[in-house]
Order: structure tokens, then sequence, then C-alpha cells
């Protein structure tokens, strides 16, 4: 029992001394830094305001009363949850690849990776949320309790990640062009997914099919306690975090199916 919780620690120490490296070098030498983290939402958000506010006057349905600034919030809500997917689902299928020395020489625990994978990208999202609470909290003049249900929001969504990390990382070290593949896959669920516009918003034919892509439920739900300042469906979350407890589980057993390979691949 000790000697698995002293290896438990030890996992968790180095997944977080490779968080800090990972974070660490994608500003090391850029004039701002760390400070990037914090200007990028900044700035995203308000290109998004400028546009559809300030440009082409757009309304976010059911929202209208908003006028052009509640439709860059919705829209801001929704593509911080696509980030994190995007920028995790782009990363993984070259995760093992680009630690190769550890998966040949060493003994090392390599499905850490997949949780360096994503947390690294929830640093991003961490402060992507902070700037949509502000903007939310001063455009309706009051802060919503429901802000404190996103990290739950999250937390369900964090299987399914894990599992993309998994799966992916382990198919990306025998199928180099994964990784373009999974770009393309990207751009496709960026239409595909409701983030210029609400699941409502679809002919009722086609909602049921908007349901089955797994951001969705993750991105209305967001909007619903980051713009909306109401409570998520709790069940739907329990649900979602059940099955994507699944496929994490899928995921990680693939992964450790087909890694004996790696060190003669790579």
């Amino acid at each position: 029992m000790v000697r698995n919780d002293r290896k438990i620690s030890d996992q968790i120490a180095l997944i977080y001394q490779f968080v800090k490296r990972d974070v660490s070098a994608r500003y090391r030498g850029s004039l701002l830094g760390m400070g990037w983290i914090l200007l990028n939402p900044l700035l995203m958000l308000a290109l998004y305001t400028f546009a559809f506010a300030g440009i082409l006057q757009t309304r976010w349905p059911g929202s209208e009363a908003r006028g052009g600034v509640g439709y860059a919030m919705n829209l801001f809500a929704g593509l911080i949850v696509f980030n994190l997917f995007s920028e995790i689902a782009g990363r993984a299928p070259s995760l093992i690849v680009q630690h190769a020395n550890l998966v040949k020489k060493v003994v090392f625990p390599i499905s850490i990776f997949a949780w360096v994978g994503v947390f690294s990208s929830m640093t991003q999202l961490g402060f992507s949320f902070l700037v949509i609470t502000v903007v939310v909290s001063l455009h309706s003049e009051t802060f919503y309790l429901s802000t404190f249900a996103f990290p739950f929001v999250i937390l369900a969504f964090l299987p399914f990640l894990l599992g993309v990390c998994w799966f992916f990382s382990a198919i990306g070290v025998y199928f180099r062009d994964l990784s373009q593949i999974i770009n393309l896959v990207i751009n496709l669920c960026l239409f595909l997914s409701p983030i210029f516009y609400p699941a409502s918003a679809l002919p009722d034919y086609l909602v049921g099919y908007m349901w089955l892509n797994p951001l969705t439920f993750i991105i209305e739900q967001s909007r619903l306690v980051l713009v909306d300042g109401l409570w998520p469906d709790w069940i739907g979350l329990l649900l979602y975090m059940t099955a994507s407890g699944i496929f994490a589980a899928f995921g990680y057993w693939w992964f450790q199916r087909v890694r004996r390979g790696f060190a003669d691949v790579l």
C-alpha cells in the first residue's frame, strides 16, 4: 500500500514537472512571456466583440437583447471548450513520438503524457475562464453563482479528453499521417459543433444528430453556466461523465495493449 501511494505521488510530481516545462516552453523567448496566456483570450474576445457587435451586428438566437456583445460572449464560451479539445486532439498523435528517448531508453510511465497534454492545455482554459467571467459580470452588472459550476462541467469532460489522448497517441506512433487527418477532423468539428449557433437553432430533423457530437453537451452546458447564469443539467453531467469514463478506460486499455511495440517503431 505504501509503495502504491509512493508510486502515485511520484507520478503526480512527474506530471507537474512536465506540465510546467511544457507551458514554459511555449512562451520561452517571447517578449511578453507567460503574459500571452492572459493576453490571448483578451484579444480573442475583443476581436469577436468588434466583429460581431460592431461590424456584423449579429444577434444570438434567444439572447437578442444583449446585442452583438451577447453573441461574442456566447461564441467565446463555446470556443474555449472547443479550443481545449482541438489543442489536445491535435497534439495527441505526436505525444509519444516527441518523447521517443524516454520510451526507448528508460523504464518510464509513458501513460502520464496524456495527463500532461490535458493539464497543459487547461492552463489556457483557466485564463479564458477568468476573462469571460469578468466580461459577463461587467456586461450583466452581476456575478452569476452558476459560474462556480463550470469546473464541474470540465470535470465531466476530462475523461473524454484523456481517452482521446491515450487512443490517438498510441495510434500516432504507428501511423504518422494521423496528425494530418486529425487536423482535418478538427476543422470539420468547428462547424459541426454548436459554436457559432446554439443547437436549438437547428431544424428538428438535425438536432438529434447534433447531440451525437460529444462536444455539443459540454459546449451548451458551458454557455448555460457562464453566459446565461443558469445551473447545469447535473444528471446530464453525471451521465456524460460516466460515458466519457468508459471511453477513457477503452483509450487506456488500447494504449497499454499496443505500447509494447513503441520502442521498436520509434
